[in-house]
């Protein structure tokens, strides 16, 4: 199965309990690029489409490109006005030079190749133009950490290790590598807030099937413990790195 159809079918569920997370990176991007009205935005993985939707009410004139023809379903109802059509980071089908800022919320790890990614993406990015990239930070700086190393650690297995853009500098080294200047990098909090244990084990266990969860729930409960909330909820406080990149003029 193709990622495409992967993340389809889990598009629903990934919606409903990672969907709205990355809301506070896509403010700071929005602040970053001083994106406002008419700005042409093509956001890269826009997934259910919530950076469409922020985007939109900004005045931005947007794009997005995904290869999950769930996902695509779910952005149309958030962002009805966008220009949305079915494409990986390598592949744009846009023309040269027909954006002011494209956009990529954890969605660039998943190019076969990152560099030939951004330089895709700065084809279809008017010169001087911008890049904007964000994702994950490194596993230390996220309260999510605590679960994975916990799981792995069930499972026999270490940890797995943070890539290339997770880490410091690793995204400014990544647009640097396309040919792009670097304009702007930092950090991002990024809490994620859930009501129960049943959605803080659905929402990490995400794409396992019933056995596999109920396999993992104690285990994931365990290690949520330090950040169970008095409502019996649970708020785990995350970071991304994000960069903005300059398309050479």
């Amino acid at each position: 199965m193709g990622s495409g159809a992967v993340w389809s079918e889990l598009a629903p569920e990934w919606a409903a309990h990672w969907g709205g997370v990355a809301a506070p990176v896509h403010q700071r991007l929005i602040e970053a690029t001083g994106t406002g009205p008419g700005t042409r935005v093509l956001d890269v993985g826009c997934g259910s489409g919530e950076f469409l939707a922020a985007l939109s009410e900004v005045g931005a004139v947007v794009a997005g490109a995904d290869p999950a023809p769930a996902m695509l379903d779910l952005a149309r109802v958030r962002a009805p006005g966008a220009d949305l059509r079915p494409a990986g980071f390598e592949d744009l089908p846009w023309s040269a030079d027909s954006h002011d800022l494209v956009t990529a919320v954890n969605a660039l790890q998943f190019a076969d190749d990152t560099v030939d990614a951004l330089v895709e993406a700065a084809r279809v990015t008017r010169p001087g133009g911008l890049i904007a990239i964000a994702n994950w930070a490194e596993g230390a700086l996220s309260d999510l950490d605590a679960i994975e190393a916990a799981l792995a650690a069930e499972a026999g297995e270490d940890p797995g290790p943070d890539g290339d853009l997770r880490v410091p500098g690793g995204l400014e080294e990544v647009l640097a590598e396309a040919g792009l200047g670097v304009r702007e990098a930092g950090l991002v909090d990024v809490p994620w807030v859930v009501p129960d244990a049943v959605a803080l084990v659905r929402g990490v266990l995400l794409g396992e099937d019933a056995a596999a969860q109920a396999a993992g729930t104690a285990t994931v409960l365990e290690a949520a413990r330090a950040y169970r909330t008095p409502d019996g909820g649970y708020r785990l406080v995350n970071r991304f790195r994000f960069a903005v990149g300059v398309v050479p003029a």
